[in-house]
């Protein structure tokens, strides 16, 4: 299995808060559209999740880093 490039890595802390609030709002959009049946893709809630992780880890990780 190939392994997902993470492109949060190079981001400071300000622009991966700012990604991290677009994707959560992208995923209530996208929970919102799924209770109504306008979801073309269910598994882009998956991705999306993922994505916040990934995100939190790496805010995390320069949190670490700098205490």
């Amino acid at each position: 299995m190939a392994k997902k490039i993470n492109t949060y890595i190079d981001l400071s802390t300000e622009e991966l808060n700012k990604a991290l609030q677009e994707k959560k709002e992208a995923l209530f959009n996208m929970r919102f559209q799924k209770s109504l049946q306008q979801l073309e893709h269910p598994m882009s809630i998956r991705h999306a999740k993922k994505d916040i992780a990934r995100i939190k880890t790496q805010i995390s990780a320069i949190n670490k880093r700098e205490s």
